[in-house]
C-alpha cells in the first residue's frame, strides 16, 4: 500500500466525488480515481460504491475512515514537530581550528555571532591535532590543508593559505625591514607557536637555511604574536592573520606554490542542522571578505 493514497481516500470521502477531491488536492480527477483504485486493490476492500451521482463510501470504508483520519492527524503532528526542530537553532556548536586563527580571526566575531544567535553556545577547540568530524569530535573546522578531505567532509574554500615573514612596525623602524632571505639571515627569528602550522613554518625555515636564526619558540600562537608585537624579531605568519594588522609589517613577498588552502568544513551528517548551518552561514562570508581584503592589499602593494 502507498501511504500517500490515504490522502485521496480522505478527500473523496469528504468531497463525495473524484472531481471535487481533485480540486481540493490540486490534481486531476483521473489521478484521484486511479489512486483510489490502487488503494482498494492493495487493501482488497471496496471503499466506495461508484455511482452516477458520485462516490458513496461503503460500510468497510466508513469503518476505516476514522483510522485514516488518525493517520492524517499523526502525519500533520510529525511534520509540525519536524518544522519546529528545523526552526530551533539552539544548541552547542564545536569549532575546531588552529589557535592563531581562533584568536586573530574568529574571536573578534564571536560577540556579533552571539548577538545574532543567542540560543547557540560555541565551544572553541584549539587543541593540537585534526578533529574527526565524522566521529563528532567537532561540528565545524577551519583548516589549512594541502590534502583531500576525508569522506563525508563537505566545505567551502576560503582562499590560498599564503604565509610570509612579518615584523612589528616598531621593529622595522628600529632595525630595518628585511626584504630578502639574505637580509633575514641578519635578524633574529621567532619560531614555535604551537599547533600544526608551526611545524610547517619551521620546516620552511629549515628549507631556506634560516632555522638556526630562531632565538625563541613560544608554545602558543598567542605567545608568538605577542613576541612579534614586542619587537623581539621576525616570524612566519599566515597572511590572512597578519596582513590587515596595523601593527605588523610584511617583509617578503608571500610564498607561492605551496598548495595549502584554507577551508571551512563540516560533516554531511550535521551540515543541515540549524545551529551548524547558522554558524557556517555567519562565518563564511566574513572569512571570504577578509580574503578579499587580503587580495586588495596585495594588489595595492604590487
Amino acid at each position: 500500500m502507498d501511504w500517500n493514497d490515504l490522502r485521496y481516500f480522505l478527500a473523496v470521502a469528504r468531497e463525495g466525488s473524484t472531481l471535487r477531491a481533485g480540486r481540493a488536492l490540486r490534481t486531476s480527477q483521473t489521478t484521484v480515481a486511479r489512486r483510489i483504485a490502487a488503494l482498494e486493490e492493495a487493501l482488497g476492500v471496496a471503499l466506495f460504491d461508484k455511482r452516477q451521482a458520485g462516490y458513496v463510501i461503503t460500510r468497510a470504508g466508513e469503518q476505516l475512515l476514522s483510522l485514516a483520519g488518525q493517520v492524517e492527524t499523526s502525519a500533520h503532528s510529525f511534520f509540525d514537530a519536524a518544522s519546529a526542530h528545523a526552526r530551533d537553532t539552539g544548541g552547542t556548536v564545536k569549532l575546531s581550528m588552529e589557535e592563531i586563527f581562533a584568536t586573530s580571526l574568529i574571536a573578534p566575531w564571536l560577540r556579533e555571532l552571539h548577538e545574532l544567535h543567542p540560543e547557540i553556545q560555541i565551544e572553541l577547540d584549539t587543541s593540537a591535532g585534526i578533529r574527526d568530524l565524522g566521529a563528532g569530535e567537532a561540528d565545524v573546522a577551519l583548516r589549512s590543508t594541502s590534502k583531500p578531505q576525508p569522506s563525508g567532509t563537505v566545505g567551502r574554500r576560503i582562499c590560498d593559505d599564503d604565509w610570509t615573514f612579518y615584523c612589528s612596525r616598531e621593529y622595522g623602524e628600529k632595525h630595518g625591514v628585511p626584504q630578502t632571505v639574505a637580509e633575514l639571515a641578519e635578524h633574529p627569528l621567532i619560531g614555535g607557536g604551537g599547533g600544526n602550522l608551526s611545524r610547517h613554518y619551521e620546516a620552511y625555515l629549515d628549507a631556506i637555511g634560516l632555522l638556526d636564526r630562531v632565538i625563541m619558540r613560544p608554545d602558543t600562537s598567542t605567545g608568538l604574536l605577542s613576541a612579534v608585537r614586542a619587537g623581539v624579531g621576525v616570524a612566519v605568519l599566515p597572511c590572512i592573520v597578519a596582513e590587515k594588522d596595523p601593527g605588523f609589517v610584511r617583509c617578503l613577498v608571500p610564498r607561492g606554490g605551496h598548495g595549502r588552502e584554507l577551508w571551512l568544513v563540516t560533516h554531511e551528517r550535521v551540515r543541515r542542522t540549524p545551529q551548524v548551518r547558522s554558524v557556517i552561514d555567519f562565518l563564511y562570508p566574513r572569512l571570504k571578505a577578509r580574503a578579499a581584503e587580503l587580495e586588495t592589499a596585495r594588489a595595492n602593494a604590487a
